[in-house]
């Protein structure tokens, strides 16, 4: 079993007014938690026998997303990987039929081919961000339920801001070297459009890039603000993606999925690099 540094925040809920996130300072080579790593390096973080040993029913999800990651130029990256869930009321059947439960293991598995620590930070939201659990390769069997048991996860509104100042504190304060790709997952609009909006151009600056994943048709006039995302003007880089899974989210192939996830993601970090947001 893969050992880390738990990060986590203070008990208790997102604050719904933090401060606008700064860009951090370069962190040193030896940063704990995540140390630096030879982004050059060909190959997944994690490697084939070791996760085989360990969760075994990841190993087909772990080589889709390889291959996604390789058409896309991505092969050797390395990238935190987030999860965040939406949990508003309307998300309840979604739960119920495993179709976020299984989101998670696609993001685990996605995760083990850029980042070798083995978990990802998952983030429930509703009117209100639920303090960020690790979900761990090896232990993820029944994770979300899991996850929601301890936070004691309500059904309630949908406000992705919360959620967003959640990562970004939870990535900022990890000490992360690594860019972080948050899989920011929805159903419906979002209540605080405009908080949304700031965020993402404040956070334009920072190595975070935010790909929002809508559960049902992209076309649907719910989505209407989510694809607007792509697109927001007064941006340093363009640091967000949106895709959807269609109206039955585990009918979508997982290696269809891997690609819409990561279809936006290569622009961004040659943009990032180019005005400094990445160094590598």
């Amino acid at each position: 079993m893969w050992m880390f540094r738990r990060r986590r925040r203070a008990a208790g809920p997102a604050p719904e007014a933090a401060a606008a996130p700064n860009r951090p300072a370069p962190a040193a080579p030896e940063t704990p938690g995540r140390p630096a790593r030879d982004v050059a390096a060909a190959g997944p973080a994690i490697d084939l026998t070791k996760l085989r040993a360990t969760a075994p029913a990841l190993v087909s999800l772990y080589k889709a997303a390889g291959v996604s990651l390789r058409k896309q130029g991505l092969d050797g990256r390395r990238a935190a990987v987030y999860l965040v869930l939406d949990h508003s009321a309307s998300m309840s059947a979604l739960y119920r039929d495993g179709s976020v439960q299984r989101l998670a293991e696609q993001s685990l598995a996605l995760s083990a081919n850029l980042d070798d620590d083995g978990s990802v930070p998952v983030v429930l939201f509703n009117d209100r961000a639920y303090e960020p659990q690790e979900v761990l390769i090896g232990r993820h069997t029944g994770a979300v339920e899991q996850v929601r048991k301890d936070v004691g996860a309500q059904f309630g509104g949908t406000r992705y801001a919360p959620a967003m100042r959640a990562v970004l504190a939870h990535h900022r304060e990890c000490g992360a070297t690594d860019p972080a790709f948050v899989i920011f997952q929805t159903d419906g609009a979002a209540f605080d459009k405009k908080a949304v909006l700031t965020l993402l151009r404040e956070s334009s600056e920072l190595p975070v890039f935010w790909q929002f994943l809508g559960f049902g048709e992209h076309d649907a006039k719910h989505f209407r603000f989510l694809r607007s995302l792509p697109d927001a003007d007064g941006r340093a880089t363009p640091n967000a993606g949106f895709c959807a899974t269609g109206r039955h989210p585990r009918s979508l192939a997982d290696d269809a999925l891997y690609e819409r996830l990561l279809a936006a993601y290569p622009a961004w970090l040659a943009a990032a690099r180019a005005e400094g947001v990445l160094t590598d």
